[in-house]
């Protein structure tokens, strides 16, 4: 990847965005923290993070970025959502309550907020998922949310022992219910940054 001018966002209002930084600095892909609708010009891909769902859609909010993201997602932008970064994106949200009134609503996909219970309850777990390889990807969930119920144009990426969907795609739109930037394995990223480039 090194040298290909390719500019990747990370939207950086809350949560694990360094790491995100960390890995796309390593495969030497240029990483920019977004927080305001000016950053997102030039970009090839962005980057939603884990982190806190409600207060990370509250500060889009706040920052007036909801509408710009839904359009350039609409557009064709490729983003990569993973755990909260995956809530914002879905159409659905089957437990939001009276906390999340509005989502970028850009991915056919219904999302269960904080499937495993409280933090106690992270785990980590060896997936299946064919898109990177033969070889398991490490799992790593944290307060994770689940994929309920997909769309007819989404496509499966990675399933829990029990059947339960955890990674899919719609498009250029890319979510992981775990955190792939807490792994020493890149694969994921270098998946959606091939999604990026083409």
């Amino acid at each position: 990847m090194k040298g290909n001018g390719v500019k990747i966002g990370v939207l950086a209002l809350q949560g694990a965005f360094i790491e995100h930084i960390d890995i796309l600095q390593r495969l030497g892909v240029e990483a920019s923290t977004i927080r305001l609708p000016g950053e997102l010009k030039g970009l090839d891909g962005l980057i939603i993070p884990g982190g806190e769902s409600t207060t990370m859609l509250n500060l889009m909010s706040s920052f007036e970025l909801i509408q710009p993201l839904r359009e350039l997602a609409q557009a064709g932008l490729p983003i990569f959502g993973t755990c909260a970064g995956m809530i914002c994106l879905a159409r659905r949200i089957s437990d939001s309550g009276n906390c999340i009134k509005e989502t970028l609503s850009v991915m056919d996909i219904e999302v269960r907020r904080n499937a495993f219970g409280r933090q106690v309850d992270s785990f980590e777990a060896e997936l299946a998922v064919p898109a990177l390889g033969q070889r398991a990807f490490h799992g790593v969930f944290i307060r994770a949310p689940i994929i309920e119920d997909v769309g007819p144009r989404v496509e499966v990426l990675s399933r829990l022992p029990d059947g339960v969907v955890v990674a899919a795609r719609q498009g250029k739109i890319v979510v992981a219910a775990f955190h792939p930037e807490l792994t020493s394995d890149t694969r994921f990223h270098r998946y959606f940054l091939k999604i990026a480039t083409s």
